[in-house]
């Protein structure tokens, strides 16, 4: 699907965006992969990975999602668009809201309007599961966020760009997630980790499962879907003991705006989703779609009215020896 096409990442400088950017690399033949953020030293490193020399498709674009116009130049002649970029540190979006919602909310709306006026096929947007009945301004704007990209659907027309969205947990080994952290305490001596509540569970997933999650749903998506793969859990405290058996744990307490589990499907949402093999969609409540309108998948089953996919409740759990495995295959 993507040989000979034009893909833009929102955020490619990311740790989503440089593992999605390599793959593509590696299984397909692009024509352009245009990298768009507002870092100029992340992209400089960038380019000494991955140099255009040696990778001809790709372009290296500076601007912000907040800033429309500078948008919709660099998706002129785009066939598909990968949003990725956001803010996603819970304390410093509690702390900051105003740039949370320039970024995550407002810039969204600007990603919709320059899909549509540049003819792009299909977006796919990123999301989490804290958008799922959120708590904290992080998950509300990625909420916010999420309803944009679906209702953008009604804005495009029959045959006008196409968005969907891809929900999934913690990624293992992501920046900022807290694994990393802990291996940095760890390489530098320390016997004990710190955990905010013991009780605490969360889906997990590794980069390469994220990325390959995506490209699967943009082939599969006809708009208005929101993608949500089936996913292990695991308490924290065990994510801990995991990399560090025998640490002494010390509870410091839940930081403003998080959650002790997090959702993926809420009960609300049960009403309009289906189950799959290997994931879920939430169908949108919008006349453009119909009962037979998803051709991705075959064997879609409604769920349970009371069903809800919560990290707390999860059956699909990993043991001691999984998370091992999980953590070195991160």
């Amino acid at each position: 699907m993507f040989d000979k096409a034009n893909i833009l990442v929102t955020g490619g400088t990311g740790s989503f965006g440089k593992r999605f950017i390599k793959t593509v690399l590696e299984s397909f033949n692009p024509q352009r992969l245009i990298v768009f953020s507002r870092d100029e030293l992340k992209q400089s490193e960038m380019q000494t990975e991955f140099p255009e020399t040696k990778y001809p498709a790709m372009r290296y674009f500076i601007g912000d999602i907040r800033d429309e116009s500078r948008m919709t130049m660099a998706m002129r002649n785009v066939d598909f668009v990968i949003h990725a970029a956001a803010l996603k540190q819970v304390p410093a979006a509690e702390y900051n809201p105003f740039e949370c919602v320039k970024t995550n909310i407002q810039g969204a709306e600007n990603v919709v309007n320059a899909a549509i006026q540049c003819g792009v096929k299909k977006v796919i947007a990123l999301s989490t599961d804290k958008a799922a009945n959120p708590i904290n301004l992080y998950g509300a704007t990625k909420l916010a966020s999420d309803k944009i990209f679906v209702a953008g659907n009604n804005l495009s027309g029959t045959n006008g760009t196409r968005f969907s969205v891809v929900r999934y947990g913690n990624v293992i080994g992501s920046r900022g997630s807290v694994i990393p952290y802990w291996q940095k305490l760890i390489a530098e001596g320390s016997t004990t980790l710190p955990i905010t509540n013991p009780k605490m569970t969360r889906f997990w997933i590794t980069l390469d499962q994220g990325v390959q999650f995506v490209i699967t749903s943009i082939e599969q998506a006809v708009g208005g879907e929101i993608f949500i793969p089936k996913l292990p859990s695991a308490k924290i405290v065990d994510i801990a003991k995991a990399l560090l058996p025998n640490c002494k744990l010390e509870t410091i307490g839940i930081r403003p705006g998080e959650k002790l589990h997090e959702v993926m499907v809420t009960i609300d949402d049960a009403r309009l989703t289906k189950e799959f093999e290997d994931y879920y969609i939430i169908e949108p409540a919008f006349a453009f779609w119909t009962e037979n309108s998803y051709t991705g998948g075959k064997g879609g089953k409604p769920v349970a009215d009371d069903f809800e996919y919560k990290s707390e409740t999860n059956s699909q759990r990993l043991s001691p020896e999984q998370l091992q495995q999980f953590l070195v295959s991160s």
